[in-house]
């Protein structure tokens, strides 16, 4: 079935829980339809395929990210998730498709969103600018961002929380839980509940902009030292727990820079992988979401603008001295200290069996490979991309492998993770050795 065209005129979010779960029950239809007539299919021509074969088709993945991005809020941030984290491991069709939830939110209409400021900022907002504009300049998973003019000169960018994303979080992280219990895609021995409660605190945190607000005034503080780093500045007056109004900063996206030159590209892989380690090591307080609308390039410059602090987290002493450890190990080439680091970090225990784990570190030392080189690391080396997906769907495969690392190891993960494949993407030279020694 083809996507949807877009609407210029935008799509409203349902707010209200019957409405959402509605769409979910609709949306579990809909895939449960597409299986038992594929299933009819497969069958007659002689196939016996499994579930996951049935569920997993381009078809069902369209389906649910079409559903994600018009309901926004809790269930196409965790979309989004599923489609950053698979990173190399889901098939290249899935993947694709997944990752339009990154980019192809749907804005609210004129109407809706009209009604949304009047109620945080009162009857006489548009009074303060001297241009809003009507059109967003992105559009997310919980909100949507608009650069404006205040009368009194602040070139603004206005992000603004859609209607109810708050009040249905829990809902619909439990939806999207039942659905994935539902497919037989999990191993019923695996025990989501303490990922579930740490997604529901997390998006309660993210859907809280004045916290995002102080988060960003931090880092724009860290940072003050660091000249190839620019930090929007918060515009206190103008932000609330569900609209964050902050300074315009120019740039493009990171991901534009594919085609730049190769020492441009090297620069902006540089300074996320120096960011990143600062933040683990130095500040022990970390952005986590690594998605890459989050930075944006200005070459004039030379800054990396950093636009997205909602996902911040605070790190203990003991998760950075683990992590030293391990990268000390890892730079050293010492397997068995790699192992042992893994175990302390929560990546497994000391019961896994010992053929997941030699499976689990023999990926390690592919994405560990940088750490090891002497001089500049070159991200686009042939053929790791390959041997890293067939690696992890191997691994994926075992499913009494599958574990739940602690929350703080799974969103330091999710971080390195992205800006790894970042580095990757950008086709960067970068000397990770170096950038990593001073903090070890």
């Amino acid at each position: 079935m083809p996507d949807k065209p877009h609407d210029a005129r935008g799509v409203a979010v349902p707010s209200g829980r019957l409405a959402r779960l509605a769409r979910f029950g609709g949306l579990a239809g809909g895939v449960a339809g597409n299986v038992a007539v594929d299933a009819a299919r497969r069958f007659a021509a002689g196939e016996r395929p499994s579930m996951a074969d049935l569920l997993l088709t381009p078809a069902n993945a369209m389906r649910v990210t079409r559903q994600l991005a018009d309901l926004r809020g809790a269930a196409m941030k965790i979309g989004q998730l599923l489609s950053m984290d698979a990173g190399e491991v889901l098939p290249p069709e899935l993947t694709e498709i997944l990752a339009r939830l990154r980019a192809d939110a749907r804005r609210m209409p004129a109407s809706q969103l009209q009604k949304v400021l009047t109620e945080r900022w009162g009857q006489g907002w548009r009074d303060r600018f001297a241009v809003f504009e009507p059109e967003p300049m992105a559009a997310a998973s919980i909100g949507q961002v608009h650069r404006a003019m205040t009368r009194d000169g602040r070139d603004l960018a206005v992000k603004i929380q859609y209607p109810g994303v708050r009040r249905s979080i829990d809902s619909d992280v439990g939806n999207v839980a039942t659905l994935l219990r539902l497919s037989g895609l999990l191993p019923p021995t695996l025990d989501v509940a303490p990922m579930l409660a740490e997604a529901k605190r997390q998006l309660h945190e993210e859907a809280d902009y004045a916290r995002e607000g102080r988060h960003l005034a931090r880092f724009g503080e860290l940072l003050a030292d660091a000249p190839g780093y620019v930090v929007p500045r918060l515009h206190a007056d103008l932000t609330t727990a569900d609209v964050l109004a902050m300074s315009f900063v120019e740039g493009e996206p990171v991901e534009r820079m594919v085609d730049a030159p190769q020492d441009e590209r090297d620069w902006v892989a540089t300074l996320l992988l120096e960011l990143t380690l600062r933040e683990l090591f130095e500040f022990r307080l970390m952005q986590t979401d690594p998605n890459f609308a989050n930075y944006r390039y200005d070459r004039t410059t030379r800054r990396l603008a950093l636009l997205d602090f909602g996902a911040t987290r605070a790190l203990s002493p003991q998760t950075t001295g683990r992590y030293r450890a391990l990268l000390r190990a890892a730079m050293a080439g010492d397997r068995e200290a790699v192992r042992r680091g893994a175990v302390e970090i929560g990546f497994f225990d000391a019961s896994t069996d010992a053929r997941h784990q030699d499976a689990a570190l023999d990926l390690a030392e592919i994405v560990l490979a940088p750490l090891r080189a002497g001089g500049v690391y070159d991200f686009a080396e042939p053929g790791r991309t390959a041997r890293l997906r067939e690696g992890g769907l191997a691994l994926a495969g075992e499913r009494d492998f599958w574990r739940i690392p602690p929350m703080d190891t799974l969103f330091i993960q999710r971080k390195a993770a992205g800006m790894y494949l970042l580095a990757q993407r950008l086709r960067a030279r970068v000397d990770v050795r170096a950038l990593l020694a001073r903090w070890l």
